[in-house]
């Protein structure tokens, strides 16, 4: 992570407006109320998320919440998968009250995916959304993030709309994941012993990017 990109992320982080945002979002996703396994994640057939589902497993052991460690549904399974990469769509089919669906999407989710999201929800599973301007998911899900790219350079500190965040730059999608992450493995202790979810960033940026250079 360059420079710029690095004092980018750290200015979004002061307005509280940005992390309030990402945190209520997060917030809906820790108190969905699904038991270990049953967070199940789901990208488009362009794009898997395979960010998103690091960052979580990380989170999971990090704060020690074995409920944020999510399984990865797959459109398409290669053969000779090993099991936790072998989870396709129908498992969507089965999904009922007591799991969450988590559909990430930064390009279009198709008429497959958004039928059997639909009958998730039907079937009482909680669904969200992070997606780019997917109005038909965003219409399904029970709390959606909807991220924008900006243009790059100096950006506007009211960077927000009314359905969810600008981000500037082609990173924008990569970047609010790793903020739904973070905040979604915050808890009372831990955030205490960190000082916060800003300053848990800001570390992991020192230690991606090192210190932001000012001279």
């Amino acid at each position: 992570m360059d420079d710029a990109r690095t004092r980018m992320v750290r200015e979004l982080l002061e307005g509280s407006a940005w992390v309030d945002r990402t945190r209520a979002f997060a917030r809906t996703l820790g108190s969905a109320g699904h038991d270990p396994g049953g967070l199940l994640l789901v990208g488009t057939p362009v794009e898997e998320p395979w960010h998103l589902t690091a960052h979580l497993a990380d989170e999971a052991r990090w704060s020690g919440r074995p409920e944020l460690e999510p399984t990865l549904v797959r459109h398409r399974v290669p053969p000779g998968a090993p099991g936790h990469l072998a989870v396709g769509l129908r498992r969507l089919e089965a999904a009922r009250r007591g799991e969450t669906v988590f559909v990430v999407a930064p390009d279009d989710s198709g008429e497959a995916l958004l039928e059997r999201v639909h009958d998730a929800r039907r079937a009482g599973a909680t669904v969200l959304a992070l997606e780019s301007g997917d109005r038909e998911l965003r219409g399904l899900a029970h709390e959606a993030l909807t991220v924008a790219a900006g243009p790059e350079g100096p950006w506007p500190r009211a960077a927000l709309r009314p359905d969810g965040l600008v981000v500037p730059g082609p990173l924008a999608f990569e970047t609010a994941q790793h903020l739904v992450s973070l905040a979604a493995g915050e808890t009372p202790a831990r955030s205490g012993a960190w000082r916060g979810f800003t300053d848990r960033l800001s570390r992991l940026l020192d230690v991606v990017s090192g210190p932001v250079r000012t001279g």
